[in-house]
């Protein structure tokens, strides 16, 4: 996967994300331009398909399925469900017989007596109906018919006459503007015939003008949003439904379809990874990890239709879009904006003033509906906002899919497999030089499905990451990648697998300058890249360790395999060459509490595993560090000499005070410690890096009152400045499924060291366990979150929903109800 280059303004400007870049002062970053009204004439007529996907480079150029979405065609964008659009979901007046009056066979409108019309249909489409619930898509918030392919369905026909043996009905359900039946984009079902492809109807019962048809779908089928109509045909004559918006037909993939290679064959696991609206993602480090609970919301209104507006914005092909492979290969790469202007603009310079800063983000629905609505990428995002809006997406299409957390996670920019890391002759990083990163933690995504276009043995969960990192096949996209292929060190599966074998298998190797120029391994730091890959346990909020999942035992026969395996087709096979191996004083770093405004103590404990006393020459630097890796300047160092007993240990503290750190701090809080000492009696050389975070408070969320569906109800938020200066510009953000449309409030400033309270209202609009999250945002303080479970009761007249969306206001200027001092 190359590297991609380095220019002003381009992918890698971003201070904060790119190793071997110096930190320096944050500009402000520039939004990416709209997509020029053709942007494959750049590429020589290469789309993006032909260089993603290598079997679509043949494709016929002359295929409307294919291109990108006109420029012409971006209008009328609104998050609503009958919002009409000149794309797969939309209608398309070039059809025949799609819109306007009933038609005959003379194409004449002329309804001749004995004719089988059909005068209406009722696909029993409303949440609390049969097919949405057995569907498990009753909580979607849409009145159209949504189904998962491979299932089958009910409908009713009203017809103008009861129905006879001898008439022939067909149902038809067409996508994309130019419908082909072999292509999948054309169905035609004929009533109590075997249809093609697993598509067949039957008659269930036949009463007086009424007709009741079981539909079962392909498992197979494309996904998306169709067309529906009806034809009927008899001695007098043949008739065809007029297209209506209000009987168009989502299909999605169904994880309860055996048939379907995204079946899961867990209910517990569907109830999880494919109708949890909210989830937990975690963050920090190893040592201190962060949770935060995100909102993925993809049932609420709109998000339905962004989803596949990503796919239509790209262009892909509707025939390809029943192949889970391609979809969430798709996904991946639309999810951030680079290549293709997609849904996110990444932003890791710390400069989010045209912008949200990404910590600041609750859930993906704000994120979803402002792309649908304007077509414009949305600043800004950093790796666990793009895992987040992915889990959605591919939740909200029938993909089970979880957030996955790799904390140590490598970023190898030479395929090496290792991460080199360089220091001068006094063991102080070489920042130039260190090109490769190993970042705090990284967000991605597993989804599961079938991988028919692999040898057998790498089916179930898939890695798919959309933070544009690296190039794939020429496109900021990664995935899906088996998960069988990283544990076993299988680095030439498609896709992408070793890049992402890198992130969870490098070691860490350490280089010192030498008198001459020349440069040597001093220390090699094994088992330190993706020590611990986490995710949401099932059924709780608790973290679920998956690290065996990804990694055969620590030292292990199979984990010395793979690695061999792997490193066999890295670029420096032979990197161990010139390692010393004396190594009896070890180094261990005391993880400390670290608060957020406060002074805080670092300390280091060196011990003598050795026979004979050792005195080490002990260096240490403080610096603030991206958690990505990417570091600023030491801003504090300590030296010391400590000489050791034989088994004896020491403690090395180095002080720091709030006033010494707040001008240096970055995004997250990070520090980062590296540690360095020299052994006088054995040249044994010491080096270590650790990082740590400062503790953000968390906001407190009170519910003041029952929540009930339809019924107004009040939480309450409160907040303790936990430094003592001024936060300025405050902004929360509240959000939850089921509960509040994504919400900001401009709160103006918060005094150093004070209490500040603000109460709001939502009307909930779907019972349940629901999820309410908040966050707060400044330019002096960031990372601030809050969530509250909230128990949601039905209507009191027995309606299970509400036709309140709720309110989506942006910028509302909110007082505070009271303030308190520290």
């Amino acid at each position: 996967m190359p590297s991609p280059t380095p220019s002003s303004g381009g992918p890698r400007s971003d201070m904060g994300r790119w190793g071997g870049n110096p930190w320096q002062p944050p500009t402000t970053p520039s939004p990416e331009p709209e997509p020029e009204p053709d942007r494959r004439s750049r590429r020589g007529g290469r789309s993006f398909w032909a260089r993603c996907c290598g079997c679509c480079s043949c494709r016929n150029t002359e295929d409307d399925d294919w291109g990108p979405e006109r420029r012409g065609d971006r209008g009328g964008r609104g998050s609503g469900s009958r919002s009409r659009r000149p794309d797969s979901r939309g209608s398309d007046s070039r059809r025949p017989g799609s819109r306007g009056s009933a038609v005959n066979a003379a194409g004449d409108g002329t309804i001749r007596e004995g004719m089988l019309v059909v005068t209406g249909v009722d696909l029993l489409s409303s949440r609390s109906d049969q097919n949405r619930r057995e569907h498990h898509t009753d909580e979607f918030e849409y009145d159209e018919l949504i189904l998962r392919r491979g299932q089958p369905f009910h409908m009713v026909l009203f017809l103008s006459r009861p129905y006879e043996s001898s008439d022939h009905v067909t149902l038809e359900l067409c996508i994309g503007n130019n419908p082909e039946v072999g292509k999948g984009t054309h169905v035609i079902i004929p009533v109590g015939k075997g249809g093609s492809g697993g598509w067949k109807a039957q008659v269930t019962k036949s009463g007086g003008q009424n007709l009741n048809l079981r539909v079962h779908t392909s498992p197979n089928a494309i996904i998306g949003k169709f067309q529906f109509t009806i034809r009927t045909r008899c001695e007098a004559g043949e008739f065809q439904l007029p297209f209506d918006p209000r009987n168009e037909i989502y299909i999605l993939f169904n994880p309860w379809c055996p048939e379907d290679i995204v079946y899961v064959d867990h209910e517990d696991w569907r109830q999880e990874y494919v109708l949890n609206e909210s989830g937990r993602i975690y963050y920090g480090t190893e040592a201190q990890i962060g949770e935060r609970t995100w909102n993925y919301g993809q049932f609420d209104h709109g998000v339905l239709d962004a989803c596949l507006y990503i796919l239509d914005r790209r262009g892909m092909p509707y025939g390809g879009r029943g192949d889970p492979v391609s979809v969430s290969r798709v996904v991946s790469a639309m999810v951030n904006s680079l290549d293709d202007n997609g849904v996110l603009i990444g932003n890791w310079s710390g400069d989010y003033s045209r912008g949200t800063n990404p910590s600041a983000w609750v859930g993906s629905v704000e994120i979803l509906l402002s792309y649908l609505r304007t077509g414009n990428s949305v600043p800004f995002g950093q790796c666990w906002v793009f895992a987040g809006v992915t889990t959605t997406v591919l939740r909200c299409l029938g993909l089970a899919t979880r957030t996955v957390t790799n904390f140590n996670s490598a970023h190898d920019t030479d395929t090496s497999l290792t991460m080199d890391i360089y220091f001068d002759e006094n063991m102080k990083p070489l920042e130039h030089l260190n090109h490769d990163s190993v970042w705090n933690f990284h967000v991605w995504n597993d989804c599961w499905m079938k991988r028919p276009d692999l040898p057998s043995g790498f089916d179930g969960w898939q890695v798919v990451d959309a933070t544009p990192q690296e190039t794939s096949s020429g496109i900021f996209c990664c995935g899906p990648c088996s998960v069988q292929s990283i544990k076993n060190g299988l680095v030439y599966m498609k896709y992408d697998t070793p890049f992402i074998f890198a992130e969870v298998n490098s070691d860490k190797v350490y280089w010192q300058r030498q008198d001459d120029g020349s440069f040597k391994i001093v220390y090699v730091e094994e088992k330190a890249i993706g020590s611990l890959i986490i995710t949401k346990a099932i059924g709780s909020n608790m973290r679920e360790d998956i690290t065996h999942t990804y990694k055969h035992p620590e030292g292990s026969e199979a984990e010395r395999k793979a690695v061999e395996t792997a490193a066999a087709h890295g670029s420096k096979p032979n990197v161990y060459a010139t390692r010393d191996s004396a190594e009896d004083v070890a180094v261990k770093v005391e993880a400390q509490d670290a608060v957020m405004g406060q002074d805080l103590t670092v300390c280091v404990v060196l011990t003598n595993r050795g026979s004979s006393p050792r005195t080490v020459k002990l260096h240490l630097y403080l610096s603030v560090t991206f958690y990505t890796g990417v570091t600023g300047s030491v801003f504090k160092e300590s030296k010391k000499e400590v000489v050791l007993a034989p088994g004896a240990s020491e403690r090395v503290t180095m002080p720091v005070a709030y006033k010494e750190y707040r001008v240096h701090l970055v995004d997250q809080g990070a520090m980062l410690l590296n540690i360095s000492g020299h052994v006088k009696e054995n040249g044994q050389v010491l080096a270590k890096q650790h990082t740590f975070r400062l503790r953000t408070p968390d906001l407190s969320l009170t519910l003041l009152g029952a929540a009930v569906v339809g019924q107004e109800c009040e939480v309450q938020i409160v907040f303790k400045n936990p430094l003592p200066v001024t936060l300025t510009n405050v902004v929360f953000r509240l959000e939850g499924s089921g509960l509040q449309r994504p919400k900001i409030l401009n709160v103006g400033d918060i005094g150093g060291n004070e209490t500040v309270t603000l109460r709001q209202t939502f009307v909930p609009v779907r019972p349940g366990p629901r999820q309410l999250i908040a966050s707060l945002d400044s330019p002096q303080l960031s990372q601030v979150h809050g969530v509250i479970q909230v128990d949601v009761a039905p209507a009191s007249g027995g309606g299970a929903f509400s036709d309140i969306r709720g309110s989506s206001r942006s910028g509302e200027t909110i007082p505070m109800a009271s303030r308190g001092g520290a």
